[in-house]
């Protein structure tokens, strides 16, 4: 194949693979099955890699991320990201029309309404069809450059059709965590004993701002495309510009209507205001534009708002109640959130008795007093939150709300790490909440996965004190459990079972995530577990030798060495050995030392090994393997369907890039 021929198959895969992409994205049909994607793909990364001149801007392998960015350039915006004047009645709508009916005069107009999402405001800049630069809002002036990241979001278009359309158009959207996505994330956080993110919106827009687009791509970003913007565009309204991007691949949301008067208007937004809930995204509000772009034109703007739109806003799911008092929260690691007990208060159709609070520090930007008159919201939290206080209702003898310094459960006195916001009981050992929230990880399905076992029997046996580590699990007999409360015969012996059952079975890498060592996630468990293959060797290990672990940061080696400083730590994984837990693994079968200190990334697929056998191979032939590109890499073992950004990574730092013929060369 020459190098002409090589650019035409280029072109007709990334068209058949946007075509497709289209159709499950923004139309949700699957025209072909994963396998045949998958092989479209895979054909044209191996062009890629054979071709490397002719990888393309749009080339959807771009859509995994890995670049890395240190500063985000400051970009001026072509067309000024003007912000929306808004209001919360109707009768403030009802003046809007009439100004517009002044202006417009005798005219016929009409209003386009759209939902307002509670996300990032994006500008997307195409030039001749190429995604070429995407912008967050800034100061409305100008923006930060966030591209890469931007071409993370599978369902914004890397390359459109240019036919009726001008060179060089902007788009804008709304980026925007899915809620299934954000309590995925969040799920995955707490596992490790990390924060969890505080809401969607604020998480989409930390998000967008990350230096490795590869953690922006894990996350799947989502964006709503609502305005076209650019010179001699082929449509003369608003609604006609949405069908249009509709068109051109575009995920524009079929959630707007094209109203021939305000009170249409009115009844968009009433019909809207519970179905909005619905979604899998949070919304605060309904756009209104005058429909017609001649018409906007006369209508003008402001210094800082068109005179065209205008944003109805829901009245904040928002109410007043008094706060009875504060209760704080311990978590499994033992950080502390201070959650506040109200009257009873009706707020969006259910009754709410608790708001959270947050921390020390926004306890304190509240300025809360006991028995305060608080604002209750409702917005991407969990739980609702306390917004504000009325302090005009305050008793007189009303005294300041003052943070606890000492753990709620244990009575410690409370650390507070620099740099964290959180306060945290260090009674690791022996604070209720913490080890019976230790107790519920050990027994998850990552982990010990026990069968029979779960938050109420554990509650159930901590209170009657059958319970009070970890340990005390593989104590129980069923002389103990029948007489209790919910057990039967059945439900005992299913319990006994599942311990022994989690004894025999579950591998020492799973064990060793099971204990709860905070920053531990089950991926850094199991690269412990192969690095030292028993726990007495970990327990040993220095923080040097920690920190020189491939992947293992300070702030996990610091986590892991203090964890076996304390005695009652070596205590349970003493008492849990003697149980028949497994706390060793055999090595790796080695057949022979051929790769013995040189280090291996796996990535893409392979013609005659899986790419789980080539792993195999390299650990038998004593090699060891990494999941990511870095200095400390020997060699990349590269195959088709390779994200482009780890072949990068490696010719930058001179790491040698092999493919599968080399690497059985290398074996034989």
């Amino acid at each position: 194949m020459n190098s002409s021929e090589a650019r035409t198959s280029i072109d007709d895969l990334i068209s058949k693979i946007d075509h497709y992409n289209h159709a499950y994205y923004q139309l949700h049909k699957s025209e072909i099955s994963d396998q045949e994607f998958d092989a479209l793909l895979k054909s044209l990364e191996q062009l890629e890699e054979e071709w490397p001149d002719l990888k393309r801007a749009d080339s959807p392998t771009s859509r995994v991320g890995g670049t890395i960015t240190k500063d985000f350039a400051s970009v001026t915006h072509k067309y000024p990201m003007l912000s929306l004047s808004n209001t919360y009645s109707e009768e403030e709508l009802i003046e809007f029309d009439q100004r517009i009916k002044k202006t417009l005069e005798d005219e016929t107009y009409e209003y386009v309404c759209e939902l307002k999402y509670d996300g990032v405001a994006l500008s997307i800049t195409y030039e001749n069809g190429i995604i070429s630069q995407a912008a967050t809002r800034g100061d409305g002036v100008r923006g930060d450059d966030i591209t890469s990241n931007a071409k993370t979001i599978r369902t914004l278009p890397l390359k459109i059709n240019t036919a009726t359309l001008p060179n060089n158009i902007e788009v804008r959207g709304e980026v925007f965590f899915p809620l299934e996505q954000f309590n995925r994330v969040n799920n995955e956080r707490e596992d490790i004993g990390e924060q969890p993110l505080a809401n969607p919106r604020n998480a989409a827009s930390g998000t967008l701002k990350m230096q490795n687009s590869s953690i922006v791509a894990s996350r799947n970003l989502d964006c709503y495309i609502y305005f076209l913007l650019g010179e001699n565009l082929p449509t003369k309204s608003h609604s006609e510009s949405l069908e249009y991007l509709k068109k051109k691949g575009f995920n524009v949301p079929n959630h707007y209507r094209v109203c021939g008067d305000i009170t249409s208007v009115i009844s968009f937004i009433n019909d809207w205001r519970e179905k909005r809930h619905d979604l899998p995204l949070d919304t605060d509000g309904i756009v209104i534009k005058v429909n017609q772009f001649d018409q906007q034109q006369r209508l003008g703007n402001t210094a800082k708002s068109p005179r065209w739109a205008i944003a109805f806003k829901y009245a904040s799911e928002s109410a007043p109640t008094q706060l009875e008092s504060i209760q704080y929260q311990v978590g499994r690691t033992g950080s502390i959130t201070p959650v506040a007990n109200l009257k009873p208060v009706q707020l969006a159709g259910t009754t709410v008795k608790r708001a959270s609070l947050h921390n020390a520090n926004e306890i304190a930007r509240l300025g809360i007093h006991e028995g305060d008159t608080v604002f209750v919201e409702k917005g991407g939290e969990i739980i609702p939150k306390v917004t504000s206080v009325d302090i005009s209702s305050r008793p007189k003898d009303a005294l300041p709300i003052v943070y606890i310094t000492n753990c709620p459960e244990c009575s410690t006195e409370l650390i507070r790490k620099e740099g964290e916001a959180n306060h945290y009981c260090p009674n690791e050992i022996s604070c209720p909440p913490q080890i019976k929230g230790r107790i519920e990880h050990f027994i998850q399905r990552k982990a010990m996965d026990i069968d029979g076992l779960g938050k109420e029997t554990i509650e159930q046996l901590f209170e009657v004190r059958l319970i009070n580590s970890i340990g005390d699990l593989f104590d129980l007999t069923y002389d103990q459990l029948i007489n209790l409360d919910r057990f039967a015969d059945k439900s005992v012996n299913r319990l006994l079972s599942g311990l022994q059952e989690s004894v025999k079975n579950t591998p020492f890498h799973k064990v060793l995530f099971a204990l709860g060592i905070r920053y531990v996630g089950a991926t850094v468990a199991e690269k412990l577990a192969i690095h030292f293959l028993s726990i007495h060797k970990l327990m040993e290990a220095s923080l040097e030798e920690l920190i020189n672990i491939p992947e293992i940061g300070e702030r996990i080696a610091a986590s892991v060495h203090e964890y076996f400083q304390h005695p009652e730590n070596i205590s349970l994984i003493n008492k849990l050995e003697a149980r028949g837990i497994q706390f060793s693994m055999d090595p790796p079968t080695v057949e022979n030392n051929l790769l013995e200190g040189s280090s291996f990334v796996v990535s893409g697929v392979f013609q005659t090994f899986s790419r789980d056998e080539i792993k195999s191979i390299i650990k038998s032939n004593g090699g060891k393997l990494l999941s990511s590109v870095s200095g400390k890499l020997d060699f990349l073992v590269a195959g088709d369907k390779m994200g482009p950004s780890k072949l990068d990574k490696a010719t930058q730092l001179g790491v040698k890039i092999i493919s599968e013929d080399e690497f059985r060369k290398m074996i034989e």
